[in-house]
């Protein structure tokens, strides 16, 4: 990868790793909805009025239609869907299954073609990448529930599809509009479930800090640093920080929660890395080199 898009990637594994621990102490007072819409309106405050002051929203708008499919496969179906699915699967199966998106996007890039399409190399990369996302989880691959399944497996396809729209549909439009919209659609959905079920005592300090971080730095933030990885490496490349994200969990989870580090997360921290290596290299034949080269100079543009 160039510098801009290692320093991105590098950037985006660290912001959506921390959202676990976050989410985690959140959800202990307050609920997956009222926690979404939080998160959700607090992000819009943030980006909404610089994208009014920054960006020609009316251009942003000729493709609401888009711009409303990618808020529903990242935000609104997803986040809804996800939440559901952990209260009846353990999160190391949680984490293992949303590893598998980037296989997805693979077979999605595969249909696409072009510089999305990936080469054996890349394919290796994905499935040690794999490897050590399940030796991170650690085993603990409980599930009491069909559905959950489901629910994680359309989350997992959600995912995978929801770059290729900012990158194929959204590509020539400001990333700050669409996303600014994106998250305005999905808290407005939203506002009636957060008010309705907000929580009538005050949350705690921690809550309250949490929903904030969450909020400003792993919505708002990210949001744009993912839109700017994916113009600059492309959607399947970029979907690796998902093999990169549990091990960021799992060194937080060890550092403030006091949990334990196995030898078995040691060796899943070197196999995720190798693997993310491995599969953002750019792709190996010369046409899909050029297409790689073209897509990054015009993303330095």
């Amino acid at each position: 990868m160039t510098r801009r898009g290692l320093l991105l990637f590098a950037a985006m594994s660290l912001v959506w790793g921390i959202p676990y621990l976050l989410i985690r102490v959140a959800v202990a007072e307050v609920s997956p909805p009222v926690l979404v819409f939080a998160r959700t309106a607090l992000a819009t405050a943030i980006l909404l009025p610089f994208a009014l002051l920054r960006v020609d929203l009316r251009a942003v708008l000729r493709h609401w239609r888009w711009v409303v499919a990618f808020a529903v496969l990242e935000i609104v179906v997803p986040w809804v869907l996800l939440a559901t699915a952990e209260q009846r699967i353990s999160s190391s199966l949680t984490g293992l299954l949303i590893a598998g998106v980037p296989l997805v996007g693979a077979a999605i890039g595969t249909v696409v073609g072009g510089v999305d399409r990936v080469g054996s190399r890349q394919l290796l990369g994905l499935g040690i990448g794999f490897l050590g996302v399940a030796a991170i989880a650690g085993g603990d691959f409980e599930a009491d529930s069909a559905v959950a399944l489901v629910q994680v497996g359309i989350v997992v396809v959600c995912y995978a599809a929801a770059p290729f729209i900012l990158s194929h549909r959204l590509g020539g439009v400001s990333s700050l509009g669409v996303m600014a919209l994106a998250l305005a659609f999905a808290a407005l959905l939203y506002t009636p479930v957060g008010v309705a079920g907000w929580p009538a005592a005050p949350p705690s300090q921690a809550a309250i800090v949490s929903i904030v971080i969450l909020a400003l730095v792993c919505t708002a933030a990210a949001f744009l640093l993912f839109a700017a990885l994916i113009r600059e490496i492309g959607p399947v490349r970029s979907m690796v920080i998902t093999y990169v994200n549990p091990a960021v969990a799992a060194v937080l989870g060890v550092v403030v929660l006091a949990e334990t580090l196995t030898p078995a997360m040691l060796a899943g921290f070197a196999l995720a890395i190798a693997g993310s290596t491995l599969a953002t290299r750019r792709p190996e034949t010369p046409e899909a080199e050029a297409a790689a080269i073209e897509v990054t100079e015009g993303g330095q543009r």
